[in-house]
C-alpha cells in the first residue's frame, strides 16, 4: 500500500500519483475585448423577423416551430435566446402531444375549439378551450392536444430555450395549469379601452397574471402575456425594454405595422427604422433594446398578444421598460 502523506489543508494525494491539471479550458481576456460580445460579434443579435400566416394556413397536424436557431447560434429551437414560439395546428379527430422540457408553457387560441388532457406527477385533468383563449402548463406535463369539429390553430410559447442553455432540467411547477377565459379577457379589456383616459395611455390593454406570481404580476413566473387593442388611426408611440418580445397578431386590416429601430430623434420618432407588416395569424419578433412603435392606418381596431420572456426579468430587475414623452 502507498503511503498517504498528511494534507491539512487539501486533498489527500497518493505517493507517485499524478496530479491533473483542470486548466485546460481556462481563458483570459483583456477588458475592452471581451467587454462587448455582441458589438464584438462574439454573441448575435436577435433578428427583427416575422412569420407568416402561410406557415400554418396548409398542411397536417403538427407543431410547426418559429426557430431562428441559425441566427441565434445555438443547436436548439429557439425563437429568442429564452423562449421558442410555434403554431400548433390540429386537425379534427386528430392529436398533438406536447412534453417540452421547460417551465412555462402558454397557449393561446386564435381559431377552433378542443381540449387538452394534461399528465403530470400526482395531477392529471382536461382544460377546453377555445377562441381567444389562453392556457398557461406547468413543468412535468405530457398534453394531448385535440381539436372539436374544425381545424384548431394555437399559438405555443415555451421557455425551453432557456433551460437548455442553463443545462438544467425543471425540477418542479412553479404553478398550476391555468385557462384564461377568452370572452372575459376580452371584455376586460373593453372596459380599459372605454375609460376616458385610455386615449393617453401607451398601451390599451390587460395583462395576464396568475396567483402564483405576486412579485412579477406575470402570467408565469419567466413569462409575460397581454391582450391588446390598438383603435383605428392610433399610433402607440415608441418603448423600449430588455426582454425580447414575441408579438402575435390576432386581427388586424391592412395598413397596420410597426416600426424597429435602435435610436429615436429629438422628435420621439424611430430613426431610420425596420417596418413590420401585420398579418391577422402573423407573428413577428421584436428584439431587446430597441425601440418600436404600433401604428394603425386601418379602418379597424386591431389586436394583438405579445410574449415576452419579462417575467423573468422583472424579477432580475433587469427589464428597463422606457417610454418617449408623451406630447404635450
Amino acid at each position: 500500500m502507498p503511503n498517504r502523506p498528511s494534507a491539512p489543508d487539501g486533498p489527500t494525494v497518493l505517493v507517485g500519483e499524478a496530479v491533473e491539471d483542470w486548466t485546460g479550458d481556462a481563458v483570459f481576456y483583456e477588458y475592452s475585448v471581451a467587454v462587448d460580445p455582441i458589438g464584438s460579434g462574439a454573441i448575435s443579435r436577435v433578428p427583427v423577423r416575422s412569420f407568416p400566416p402561410g406557415l400554418h394556413d396548409v398542411g397536417p397536424s403538427g407543431i410547426i416551430p418559429l426557430d431562428l436557431s441559425a441566427d441565434l447560434g445555438v443547436a436548439y429551437p429557439a425563437t429568442s435566446p429564452g423562449l421558442l414560439a410555434s403554431f400548433v395546428v390540429i386537425d379534427p379527430g386528430e392529436q398533438v402531444t406536447t412534453r417540452p422540457e421547460a417551465t412555462s408553457e402558454l397557449y393561446y387560441c386564435l381559431r377552433g375549439e378542443g381540449h387538452s388532457d394534461f399528465l403530470r406527477p400526482g395531477t392529471r385533468g382536461r382544460i377546453e378551450w377555445g377562441p381567444g383563449d389562453f392556457l398557461t402548463l406547468p413543468a412535468g406535463c405530457t398534453t394531448g392536444h385535440a381539436a372539436h369539429g374544425s381545424r384548431a390553430l394555437l399559438y405555443r410559447v415555451t421557455d425551453a430555450p432557456l433551460l437548455h442553455y442553463l443545462g438544467a432540467v425543471p425540477e418542479r411547477g412553479r404553478f398550476e395549469p391555468t385557462r384564461f377565459d377568452g370572452a372575459e379577457a376580452k371584455e376586460r379589456l373593453a372596459e380599459v379601452e372605454r375609460d376616458p383616459a385610455a386615449s393617453a395611455r401607451n398601451r390599451v390593454s390587460v395583462l395576464l397574471g396568475n396567483r402564483a406570481t405576486p412579485q412579477t404580476l406575470t402570467v408565469t413566473h419567466t413569462l409575460w402575456a397581454m391582450l391588446g387593442v390598438l383603435p383605428a388611426g392610433r399610433v402607440q408611440r415608441p418603448h423600449r425594454h430588455q426582454s425580447v418580445a414575441l408579438d402575435l397578431i390576432c386581427e388586424c386590416s391592412p395598413g397596420c405595422y410597426s416600426l424597429i429601430g435602435a435610436h429615436v430623434g429629438a422628435d420621439g420618432a424611430i430613426l431610420d427604422p425596420v417596418r413590420v407588416e401585420w398579418e391577422p395569424a402573423g407573428a413577428f419578433v421584436t428584439p431587446p433594446g430597441l425601440w418600436h412603435s404600433h401604428h394603425n392606418e386601418s379602418g379597424r381596431a386591431a389586436y394583438l398578444v405579445p410574449v415576452q420572456d419579462a417575467g423573468l426579468h422583472t424579477y432580475l430587475r433587469s427589464l428597463d421598460i422606457r417610454f418617449v414623452p408623451a406630447d404635450d
